[in-house]
């Protein structure tokens, strides 16, 4: 009775465990075709933007419930429809260097349905002072 009760429960385990691992294996999955940009040398005041290109690997519709900045100098815009599985979408992002100087690293972070919940992607630039 004990071997059958031992065997009963590793096979429910194991149900267990391979639930888990195919429920893993679904849903949707975020790739970009890149994930930072380098502008290099900018004058301060000029905007910059960059058009990130995302695909849903997965197999189930990617919903983005949002696309949050590191500060108000970094502007992201997204699809506010799912992403198909199969499908690419696009996230563009401006910064504007008003304000600012020497190396900047401005970091998008993007919030989804994906396995991985939170990716970033991020815009990086070295700020130069105007030149009258």
């Amino acid at each position: 009775m004990k071997k059958l009760g031992l065997l009963l429960m590793l096979f429910a385990f194991a149900l267990v465990f391979q639930a888990n691992a195919q429920e893993s294996a679904s849903g949707a999955v975020i790739t970009f075709k890149e994930k930072s940009v380098d502008f290099g040398d900018i004058v301060q005041g000029a905007k910059v933007e960059h058009t990130f290109i995302l695909t849903n690997e997965g197999t189930v519709p990617l919903v983005i419930s949002n696309v949050a900045a590191t500060c108000g100098c970094t502007v992201p815009s997204w699809p506010k429809e799912p992403v198909a599985p199969g499908k690419s979408a696009e996230i563009k992002v401006s910064f504007n260097s008003t304000g600012k100087m020497g190396k900047q690293n401005s970091v998008v972070r993007i919030y989804s349905n994906a396995t991985e919940p939170i990716e970033k992607v991020s815009l990086i630039s070295n700020i130069l002072p105007k030149t009258n």
